[in-house]
Order: structure tokens, then sequence, then C-alpha cells
């Protein structure tokens, strides 16, 4: 079982089965409403998932006709994305997710449409935390 919240905590979530075909996604669309270099996403199954408190919270924003893209109404947070022609499943955004899991991503997918500043294997340094010289 997993549990996810949006940025501000209105809406909760819990998973209770698999997340499947994890992938990160450097397509134009999933940059431009994650606001990120890519979005890392998997599909759920509709019965695992239970919007525990907030669905009222939850709105979308309707990508193409059966399409839409589930956000908070408050936070603005990405959550999940709907397809009304595979209404078994929804692809949910993984930064929600409070809880560690087990899967782990399949590949990076769309990286022609990769922002060109993005290189997938920088060897960058790493921190615990913001980078030295950084004020607060």
């Amino acid at each position: 079982m997993y549990k996810g919240s949006c940025l501000c905590g209105q809406v909760k979530i819990e998973i209770q089965g698999p997340i499947e075909s994890i992938i990160h996604c450097h397509c134009s669309k999933c940059r431009k409403s994650s606001g990120t270099a890519y979005a890392t996403n998997g599909f759920v199954n509709t019965a695992d998932l239970i919007v525990q408190e907030g669905a009222e919270h939850l709105a979308f924003f309707e990508m193409a006709p059966g399409r839409k893209r589930h956000f908070c109404r408050t936070c603005a947070c990405p959550v999940l994305s709907s397809n009304d022609a595979a209404p078994d499943r929804v692809r949910l955004r993984l930064g929600i997710l409070d809880s560690d899991i087990l899967e782990r991503p399949l590949s990076h997918n769309f990286v022609t449409s990769k922002a060109n500043w993005d290189d997938l294997d920088a060897q960058l340094p790493r921190y615990e935390a913001h980078e030295p010289g950084r004020g607060g």
C-alpha cells in the first residue's frame, strides 16, 4: 500500500496495488504541465486508487476529448491523468507519493522532445540540501 498527497495536503490518496509501467516522460506536454524537465508517471488500476481526503479539491483540465489531467485546485499540484478510453486505470504522477515504492522506472521516453538544457547523463555534484553558497 502506498500513500500520497498534494503539495498543500488537501488531497490525500492511497494505492492498494502495484504501480506499473513507470517512465520518465520528456514530451513537451509533460514538461509544461509539470514545469520540470520531465514527469515521472506510472499506471495504477482505478480500483486500487482511493482518494482518502479532498476529492472536492480535485479539478481537471481536459487535454483532448476524454483525456483529463487532474490536479489540486488549491495548490495546482498535478495528481493523475485519466482517459475515458481506458477507464480501468489512471496515470499517476509519482512525485505526489509520500511512501517509498518497490517498483522502478523502465525508461526515459520522448527523449527527442527533451529540454535542450537537460543532460540525461550529466555527472553533476550532489548535495543533501541546497548547493554551497546559496542563501536560504
